[in-house]
């Protein structure tokens, strides 16, 4: 059991749990800001966590979902105040409803991360700050000091596990539900560079291809929210596109669009979210589907073939 110490303080209405690992700072801060990672220790063994939605920036937003053995769900968000990246988080961790906004009826607390290297690893130290006495009490009550404890535990076959989130894996789908996958890749380049990557027209034509032999005559970049967008590509007589609107930028971390194909009814909301992480930059492309047909449909069309194809020529020929 990696955790040291728990030690509350009713004066100061803290509690700080500590725990040591024998792996380096880096190698623990990615376990927290990969959601991929996060998820697979963030909830107790019963109650595994799925992450939607994990912006590590000020003023992003995470959202998760632990499922119970009986398949009772609690939400929880966590609101992102203050990153330094690879020596401390803070983040306000709250319940949320269905729809992943703040469950106002239920109390919610400061979190702080922190992350020093050792001798022989590095230590993550979270302290809680509880509101009130009453709040403290409450929440200890519901079992958040063994939750964490438990969640902490699995942690070390995590940081354990180097290659399944290795740089040099290709892109990866994860289905999360019926109507949503979870595209992933570690992109070998720095976060600015990428999110530039991806909205430049310029330097999308150079890389935002899929297969050798496309072109992409029609690259119209949508920049503030609101605007439209239109994407097209074309080889020999062949030609097909996307269509979409802005619904939200946080750059050079997030950017949400709709898109729908040119001559199509449906439509999908697409999120992207940009990580720093070792070896280059994480991309997370959370998409939502109508429905789980057209989710399966367009899975089975090799879409992370084709995407991880344009992966290979953005490192190769724009962030070299």
């Amino acid at each position: 059991m990696p955790v040291t110490s728990v030690t509350k303080n009713t004066d100061s209405l803290t509690m700080t749990v500590v725990a040591e690992f024998p792996a380096s700072v880096a190698r623990l801060w990615d376990a927290y800001v990969d959601p991929r990672q996060l998820e697979r220790f963030w909830g107790p063994p019963t109650y595994p966590a799925r992450f939607t939605r994990h912006d590590v920036a000020v003023g992003g937003r995470s959202e998760y979902a632990m499922t119970g053995p009986d398949g009772d769900v609690s939400r929880g968000y966590w609101e992102w105040l203050a990153v330094e990246p690879l020596r401390s988080f803070e983040v306000r961790d709250g319940f949320a409803r269905e729809d992943g906004s703040a469950n106002s009826e239920m109390p919610s607390m400061r979190m702080e991360f922190v992350f020093t290297p050792q001798e022989n690893g590095s230590r993550v130290t979270t302290t809680t700050y509880f509101a009130s006495i009453d709040q403290l009490e409450t929440l200890l009550g519901m079992g958040m000091e063994e939750g964490l404890t438990l969640a902490m535990g699995q942690m070390d076959e995590v940081i354990a596990d180097l290659r399944t989130f290795a740089a040099d894996i290709p892109t990866l789908a994860q289905i999360l539900s019926d109507t949503q996958v979870r595209v992933s890749r570690v992109i070998r380049g720095p976060v600015d560079a990428v999110w530039r990557a991806y909205h430049e027209p310029d330097l999308l034509r150079r890389w935002l291809l899929g297969p050798d032999g496309w072109t992409m005559p029609v690259c119209e970049v949508a920049t503030a929210v609101g605007d439209s967008y239109r994407y097209e590509w074309e080889s020999g007589a062949q030609r097909f596109g996307f269509v979409g609107e802005l619904l939200a930028s946080a750059p050079p971390h997030r950017a949400v669009t709709t898109e729908r194909m040119i001559g199509m009814p449906a439509e999908t909301t697409n999120e992207l979210t940009l990580t720093a992480v070792a070896g280059g930059t994480l991309m997370s492309l959370l998409i939502t589907y109508p429905d789980a047909q057209l989710r399966d449909t367009v899975l089975a069309t090799g879409m992370t073939d084709g995407m991880e194809t344009s992966f290979r020529r953005l490192e190769s020929e724009v962030l070299t």
